[in-house]
């Protein structure tokens, strides 16, 4: 199993060590346009090998000449959002760099299943899927999983319940239009409503669209990548083993809850093929109509990405 992550940045870099620890990767590259950054941490990484106790190869490198032939490939190259922006902010210059990032990869490893978490994340996978001319299954972006995660927290915060002990979802686009589901879920088996009152319930909704938004205040220069990195790993170690998991990611919708040709954050089944099913949860009316009204807003924002290819 050979994988490719580029970027070497807080994001890169901390996904690939996740990865590498895992250790059910043969060769891990690391691809960075700073000469030395890549070489210098794969390095680093490698010496912990003894220590963490894994076996995984891990090449920094500034060719893409070194990810030929991978099966997966993380794209994490852009600029991070600083605090003020919104990840919209990003779309021009993040755009350029995905477009160009995206065609060195598919020619290297034309079949490859490309995980996608440069933002903003729903434009950057609808521009890899076009650039690379993949089937839509072999394209997906992380998103829900980051956010899904966040709303765990959000709700664990209040009840004192474990983060472990909480099911819960997020749909929609990876910014204003995201819709956490508070009818998915639960608390210790608990339906929400039974642990958190309306108020509370709405606060952890909103304090979860703004979840990087919140960390991006804090750390004034650069953004999350600690909780982000761990939801991209759990995506490559679904895909690398064929777990056949179920987790909400950013996928090519077409048909299903009344949504088509659009990239859109929907619960789907992970395995080898990559988006092998996107599944369709019964959802209240409102939250089904925000998933409607995300799939809009994103399909419009979608379409502007085709001056860049």
């Amino acid at each position: 199993m050979k994988i490719t992550v580029v970027g070497a940045g807080f994001y890169g870099s901390t996904t690939v060590q996740r990865i590498a620890e895992a250790n059910y990767a043969d060769e891990l590259v690391m691809v960075d346009i700073l000469e030395g950054k890549p070489q210098g941490l794969a390095l680093d990484m490698m010496q912990s090998r003894s220590i963490e106790d894994f076996d995984t190869r891990i090449i920094g490198t500034n060719s893409y000449e070194e990810t030929t032939g991978s099966d997966i490939c993380v794209i994490t190259a852009g600029l991070p959002r600083k605090p003020g922006m919104s990840r919209m902010d990003l779309l021009e210059v993040n755009a350029k760099i995905v477009s160009e990032v995206t065609q060195s990869l598919s020619t290297a490893s034309p079949n490859a299943i490309l995980v996608v978490v440069s933002n903003p994340l729903d434009e950057m996978t609808a521009l890899a899927a076009k650039v690379s001319g993949f089937a839509p299954e072999k394209v997906m972006g992380q998103a829900g999983m980051l956010d899904t995660a966040r709303f765990k927290h959000n709700v664990a915060e209040v009840t004192g319940a474990r983060p472990q002990d909480i099911v819960a979802l997020t749909l929609g686009s990876h910014g204003e239009t995201m819709v956490p589901v508070p009818s998915q879920v639960t608390v210790n088996g608990k339906p929400l409503a039974d642990v958190m009152n309306a108020e509370e319930i709405e606060a952890a909704v909103q304090r979860t669209r703004d979840g990087g938004a919140e960390i991006v205040e804090f750390l004034k220069t650069g953004s999350a990548y600690y909780a982000p990195s761990a939801a991209a790993a759990k995506m490559v170690h679904a895909i690398a083993t064929d777990a056949k998991a179920e987790m909400p990611v950013c996928a090519f919708v077409s048909g299903q809850y009344g949504i088509s040709d659009v990239y859109l954050g929907v619960p789907a089944i992970i395995g080898a093929g990559g988006v092998e099913k996107v599944v369709e949860l019964d959802l209240a009316s409102d939250e089904r109509e925000a998933l409607v009204a995300a799939a809009d807003a994103v399909r419009a924002k979608q379409a502007d990405i085709n001056q860049f290819i």
